[in-house]
């Protein structure tokens, strides 16, 4: 393999990535007000419905895109082993780029199952985080792999910066007149569009040698989760990030309700506020994990910050202001950032080389898992207690994954194969 294509995918693939998860994040500031708030004037909900309908709704419609990625991202993954990384890339850009197109249709037409048609479509085909890391995994030699894995994160949290921040900007009217909610869908498909064509044009096929006689094997994330319950060893951390990310899907979920509920934030001071928070997770995320690792251990550490964040999300939900806001928020968002590093070193580090992929596959469906149920969860708890009950929610689940993490025998041990009992 020559030292030009080698290089020559990365930047292609972390681009995808990139325009993949800016997509999700331009949704953050436009849903709350399509759905949530009855003032706005993108709301989709006639003037008769009551409020709590629209939190249902919400809830709904932002588990719809988890849902189906829990059940078809591991397919996507299988099927690039046999037809071709190029291929399934290009699948899964096309299915993102229709789906902003429909989405952005469905609110011009105020056509409310056409959005989750087009969060559907998105979590079915939406493959291009799984699919770039296996061409990395192709094209990169083992020494590099933790570098550009470490790249493709990277690009995760730079989309997920400025996707909220161009969706806030770019559907205010007051900075440009004619910018409505449906312009930074119109801008995601120009840009998914761009993204086709330059993977078309200068993406090589990675696979060389493919798997033949492939069955597609559409149980594979609950075979997943039966494997995580069935490691014994494994168990009480699975169990503690499960919980602990289902308390962070309840807070990324209703966050932005939460911002116009309580402060009354337009979909510009929403995008902003997500835009910050990202940029602090991603900023912990640089560093820092191995500095106090090295320090006081992953145990430690996440110990720490699983309870400190929670206890963060809390102090934001029990003062009504907006100063403990921005100030809170570098805080607790920071722990989230190394609460998820520390997690994901201490599953990897607490097996055996040879089995790396399986059980970071597993950690992904337990993951995905958490960013499925909870919005549903959430919505009912918007409609029938109040907006912000989702956030009081959040906090308490954080919490109690820190304090059971706390207790839980430290059965977790670095050298490999010491939990897979």
């Amino acid at each position: 393999m020559s030292r030009r294509f080698t290089r020559h995918p990365l930047p292609i693939v972390l681009f995808a990535v990139f325009i993949d998860l800016m997509g999700f994040g331009v949704l953050i500031p436009v849903l709350p007000q399509l759905l949530a708030n009855p003032s706005s004037p993108f709301y989709l909900l006639p003037p008769s419905a009551p409020a709590s309908e629209g939190y249902l709704l919400l809830g709904l419609l932002l588990a719809s895109f988890p849902f189906a990625q829990f059940f078809f991202a591991p397919i996507l993954g299988q099927a690039s082993d046999v037809v071709g990384r190029r291929k399934m890339l290009l699948l899964s850009i096309a299915g993102t780029s229709v789906s902003y197109l429909m989405f952005g249709f469905g609110i011009v037409t105020r056509r409310i199952w056409l959005l989750f048609a087009a969060r559907l479509l998105d979590g079915v085909t939406g493959g291009n985080v799984s699919v770039s890391q296996a061409v990395v995994a192709d094209v990169t030699p083992p020494p590099l792999r933790a570098r550009n894995f470490g790249l493709i994160g990277a690009a995760v949290g730079l989309g997920v910066i400025f996707g909220p921040l161009l969706g806030g900007w770019l559907s205010d009217p007051a900075l440009v007149p004619w910018f409505n909610a449906t312009t930074p869908f119109w801008l995601a498909v120009l840009l998914s569009a761009a993204n086709i064509a330059w993977v078309y044009a200068r993406l090589p096929e990675t696979v060389h040698a493919k798997t033949h006689g492939w069955k597609v094997r559409w149980n594979e994330s609950l075979h997943h989760l039966r494997k995580a319950w069935s490691l014994r060893g494994l168990r009480p951390l699975f169990a503690t990030m499960l919980t602990f990310n289902t308390g962070l899907s309840f807070f990324i979920t209703f966050m932005g309700v939460f911002l116009v509920a309580r402060f009354g934030f337009t979909e510009n001071a929403t995008g902003d506020y997500f835009a910050f928070a990202g940029l602090c997770i991603a900023a912990s995320q640089v560093g820092l994990p191995n500095f106090f690792a090295r320090r006081f251990g992953e145990r430690r550490v996440l110990e720490a910050t699983l309870l400190a964040s929670g206890f963060g999300v809390l102090l934001v939900y029990l003062f009504e202001n907006q100063t403990v806001l921005w100030l809170a928020t570098p805080v607790f968002a920071s722990l989230i950032g190394l609460a998820q590093a520390n997690a994901t070193s201490l599953v990897s580090r607490s097996v055996g080389a040879g089995i790396q992929g399986e059980i970071l596959g597993i950690n992904a469906s337990v993951n995905a898992l958490s960013q499925a149920v909870p919005p549903v969860l959430a919505g009912v708890a918007a409609a029938a207690i109040a907006p912000d009950a989702p956030i009081l929610i959040a906090a308490v689940l954080l919490i109690v994954a820190g304090a059971a993490f706390v207790f839980i025998p430290n059965t977790l041990r670095r050298k490999g194969g010491g939990v897979m009992e």
